[in-house]
């Protein structure tokens, strides 16, 4: 029996390597000033002492904590909203103009109008992380039941079928897949209101390390941020990923 491996993680991961130690070399060869770019081992170094010294625990549970129930309170909000809209025009008429808006423009921008309201605690933070996520989950609830083919919809109804189920036979397996597939650009999305409001205005987070870095032009704390930002944020995006293929088995199939 053979046993087939997918090379493309291993490809990736490869090339990553290869691109980190030629960094490191050229690092090392003096080709690379490090007060702009600091050699990947000195930004381990510096991901090590935050670890060590346990300084990036409270920052790290301050933004989890921020994008975590950004994620759930998005979620719920864009759902119900998306489902609300959809099946009724009123609150379509009313919601709908003002999604588009949210959607046309950068919605970071209304970090200080949060930090002004909220204050600089956690509150300004989640509420921008739900801002970023109830737009791009109400739109993938009020596209898929749009999307829903009318025909399905009429062969239920002539059954005797009555709103709920319609929402609970059709509705519900359609938007599912929508929302699934959305959900792992919504883990970014989430972590960006986060640290964006960090960085704004806050007393702890990545994003008010990445603030406080930024201001003594720490390049290798700034480096090891982002890294750490990234590879949490990829971890989410796995967790999501994964739960998509499971509740979604059909398609993968």
């Amino acid at each position: 029996m053979t046993v087939r491996l997918n090379t493309a993680p291993v490809r990736r991961v490869l090339i990553l390597a290869i691109l980190i130690l030629i960094w490191e070399g050229c690092a090392r060869a003096g080709w690379i000033d490090p007060f702009y770019l600091p050699a990947p081992s000195a930004v381990a170094n510096v991901i090590v002492t935050l670890f060590a010294d346990g300084e990036i625990w409270p920052h790290l549970e301050a933004t989890f904590g921020a994008a975590v129930i950004g994620i759930g309170v998005g979620l719920v909000l864009g759902i119900v909203l998306g489902f609300g809209a959809a099946l009724l025009p009123l609150l379509a008429e009313l919601l709908e103009p003002v999604m588009i808006l949210l959607n046309a423009i950068p919605r970071v921008i209304l970090a200080p109008l949060f930090v002004i309201w909220l204050g600089i605690d956690l509150g300004s933070k989640i509420a921008l992380a739900v801002i970023l996520v109830v737009v791009l989950i109400f739109f993938a609830v009020y596209n898929g039941i749009k999307e829903v083919d009318q025909r399905l919809i009429e062969r239920v109804r002539t059954l005797g079928g009555g709103t709920w189920v319609l929402v609970r036979e059709v509705y519900v397996p359609s938007v599912t897949a929508w929302v699934l597939g959305n959900l792992k650009v919504a883990v970014g999305f989430a972590f960006t209101g986060a640290v964006v409001g960090e960085f704004v205005a806050s007393s702890r987070g990545l994003g008010y390390l990445l603030q406080f870095a930024q201001s003594t032009y720490n390049a290798g704390l700034t480096i090891a941020l982002i890294i750490l930002i990234m590879t949490f944020v990829m971890v989410l995006f796995t967790l999501s990923e994964r739960l998509e293929r499971r509740l979604l088995r059909w398609r993968y199939r």
